[in-house]
């Protein structure tokens, strides 16, 4: 009987250290109380595809630099009222609303502080491509993304002293000025050499722009479902999250043309100032809030600038979808105008017919 009680114990005393055992990658155990390192596994993921998201989108913004002339980017350079409009988009507007947003829907002081370094980031070179889709001025976009970059290294710190205040001190948060560098080089220099491409060898810079525009697109999709699927907790958001990076990028893209509007820009400058507002550097976002905040709190902020991004992309392909339906029906009534006019008119010739229909584009105006 001893021994059989004996037995009961032993395998009592097994179960329950077993069943109470440290996992397997911990560093130091004290029976049951357990040291485990940090997962990194969200910091590895992010470097992976930044690193790669640098480079495949330096190639593309190669290939958009094939439709931008030198003497047109140095137009906007000199006389820099669009840029202007744009820099108040940028870092006067995008800000407010992320204060603004964070006070409305009342969310956690870190999740505010997160939306408000979003609105204060850059930005990104995504708005370009986009941009080339709805046939917005390439010249004012990618002089309007290099200025942006570069002001964001002072504009940055101003606007989170600002709005950040009332929730943190601004001093806590890292702005990454070799990210910034990084994200600026991949953009001018590639930018650069489809410039001169350009100016040597149109024709084939017309081919690379074409094949860059499709290779861009796509790539823009596959970073944001490729990173929707794999990054861990992706989905754990609040609500009140969820319902911010939905207005966010809609608020974005609508008061950047509005303002556009009103400061009389031609209709696709707008169309170029809206994406340019609207679209951010989320890339840049992730990677300051990994710099400067604890892994308990990325738990609560961290895929904030997944979501804005899952959703200004929706919104931006929403955005292409409808101006180009909205280009072929406005084309296809023009021609049935046309055809119209020469039928009433049989001796008019078809330069005449297109002068008396009256059409006057509104790109001009």
């Amino acid at each position: 009987v001893q021994t059989y009680l004996l037995s009961q114990q032993f395998d009592a005393g097994y179960l329950a250290e077993n069943s109470m055992a440290c996992p397997a990658n911990a560093t130091i155990c004290n029976g049951t109380s357990c040291l485990l390192p940090e997962d990194n596994y969200n910091r590895m993921l992010s470097t992976v595809l930044s690193a790669v998201l640098t480079i495949m989108l330096a190639l593309v913004m190669f290939s958009m630099g094939c439709n931008v002339e030198l003497q047109k980017f140095w137009a906007h350079i000199k006389r820099p009222w669009g840029i202007f409009v744009g820099f108040l988009c940028q870092f006067g507007i995008m800000p407010l609303t992320a204060f603004l947003l964070a006070l409305v829907f009342d969310v956690l002081p870190i999740q505010a502080v997160v939306v408000i370094i979003l609105g204060c980031c850059p930005g990104g070179t995504a708005s370009n491509v986009v941009a080339y889709w709805v046939e917005g001025d390439m010249d004012l976009s990618i002089s309007m993304t290099t200025c942006s970059t570069v002001l964001a290294m002072g504009m940055m710190p101003l606007c989170l002293f600002i709005y950040t205040k009332i929730w943190t001190d601004s001093e806590e948060i890292v702005l990454p000025y070799d990210s910034i560098g990084i994200s600026l080089v991949a953009l001018v220099i590639p930018v650069s050499f489809g410039m001169y491409v350009n100016h040597k060898w149109p024709s084939k810079a017309k081919i690379i722009l074409k094949i860059g525009s499709i290779v861009g697109a796509i790539l823009i999709v596959l970073i944001a479902v490729i990173g929707g699927v794999l990054y861990k907790g992706s989905w754990v958001i609040p609500p009140k999250l969820w319902i911010v990076g939905t207005i966010f990028p809609a608020a974005g893209y609508t008061l950047g043309f509005l303002l556009a509007r009103i400061a009389g820009l031609t209709w696709h400058r707008c169309r170029t100032v809206s994406l340019e507002t609207g679209m951010q550097n989320t890339q840049l976002c992730s990677t300051i809030i990994q710099l400067s905040f604890s892994a308990e709190q990325l738990e609560l902020m961290f895929t904030f600038p997944l979501v804005y991004s899952i959703f200004q992309l929706s919104f931006a392909a929403l955005y292409v979808g409808g101006y180009r339906f909205y280009r072929r029906h406005r084309l296809k009534t023009k021609t049935d105008v046309e055809k119209t006019e020469q039928k009433e008119d049989p001796k008019s010739t078809p330069a005449q017919a297109q002068i008396n229909a009256g059409f006057v584009s509104n790109e001009t105006k």
